[in-house]
């Protein structure tokens, strides 16, 4: 049976989308795929398939021995340059070599696949050829994330100490500027009656892009505005559930996991209107580009039974839309033409530095 090395550090640092996207994707195809393909990860050791879900240098380093062996390389694209730009603070010598390194790991794998279609013009401006590129997007167990009864969450609504009348917006994500976090704060201070949650905190502590600035919001918040910091994923399956809406305002996004992860606890979704969204979700989710559309979105939303129900029900058809076994056969396709059409035979067990 075809062997498939999963190659991923994105767990080791919390609170931020890749490593909910990898552990995902490694939950859907290691039960998925059992009768199919035998599923490793991070083996020091050559496989017929060696999926690399982050660009780790050592990773880099291994490829002239991973191919040397005939393995079929697979990179998974989560981040660009031009996305990482808003993410992390770094001086111009290292963000000139780190974004160099970027397209040199993708040009380095035999595959890439992306979980944005967006992506696919961008990597091939980059100079990779587009029929290496494939595109699957991300995917949310309905075991970790969904929807809990009204019984429930008026227990959890008392665990974390809000009334059960109380409107809620929650937001989640590493606290960044390109996230949105001051309109955020203005669009709260704005709605005083409103209670508004952050989930998330620093994944990359102090070089986090506009750190010192968000670090003084923390400490100062207005009195309707909750940080919850980084909290665990059945936290935040609780926090979804007793959400009237995810508000994510970012303005640059790729396909956050947290809007899967809404979507499947049916909780509406509003965005700012990024090209990336249309794409992969259609009309599941409300849009805005100012501060005061987004309140009117907010204050629909909380006076308006019917239009509320309406956007329940659209979380509700995104949620099936990318449920586990659509995305799995999408993954089951990928890896068979990627394997046949290289015409590995079944590798041994050679070790091999990765």
């Amino acid at each position: 049976m075809p062997t498939i090395n999963m190659l991923s550090s994105a767990d080791k640092v919390k609170g931020q989308g890749v490593g909910s996207a990898y552990l995902e994707q490694l939950d859907l195809v290691t039960n998925g795929l059992d009768d199919r393909y035998i599923v490793e990860v991070n083996k020091k050791k050559c496989t017929d398939i060696m999926h690399y879900h982050t660009i780790d240098l050592n990773h880099y380093l291994a490829l002239p021995f991973v191919k040397a062996k005939r393995g079929v390389t697979v990179g998974a694209v989560h981040f660009l340059p031009e996305t990482v730009d808003g993410s992390l603070e770094l001086p111009g010598f290292a963000k000139a070599v780190f974004y160099k390194y970027i397209i040199a790991f993708y040009k380095s794998m035999d595959y890439l696949v992306t979980v944005n279609p967006n992506f696919i013009d961008k990597l091939e401006a980059y100079g990779i050829p587009r029929n290496k590129i494939s595109y699957i997007p991300n995917v949310v167990s309905k075991e970790n994330f969904y929807k809990m009864s009204n019984e429930q969450k008026l227990e959890i609504r008392k665990k974390h100490h809000i009334k059960a009348d109380k409107f809620v917006v929650l937001c989640a994500g590493q606290l960044q500027v390109r996230k949105g976090i001051f309109e955020f704060i203005e669009i709260a201070k704005a709605m005083p009656d409103v209670e508004f949650i952050w989930a998330g905190g620093f994944s990359f502590g102090n070089i986090t892009s506009g750190y010192k600035e968000v670090k003084a919001i923390l400490e100062n918040p207005p009195s309707n505005v909750r940080f919850t910091g980084i909290v665990e994923r059945d936290v935040m399956n609780e926090l979804y559930n007793i959400a009237d809406v995810m508000f994510l305002p970012s303005y640059n996004e790729l396909f956050p996991m947290i809007i899967l992860e809404a979507m499947n606890c049916n909780t509406p979704i509003l965005l700012r209107d990024l090209d990336v969204y249309p794409k992969i979700l259609f009309d599941f989710y409300l849009k805005g580009n100012t501060n005061e559309e987004f309140i009117a979105y907010i204050t629909k939303l909380k006076e308006d039974e019917v239009f509320r129900k309406e956007r329940i029900q659209k979380s509700l058809e995104g949620s099936h839309f990318y449920s586990g076994e659509n995305i799995l056969r999408m993954w089951q396709d990928f890896y068979n033409e990627i394997l046949y059409t290289h015409k590995h035979p079944v590798l041994a067990s050679g070790e091999a530095t990765t």
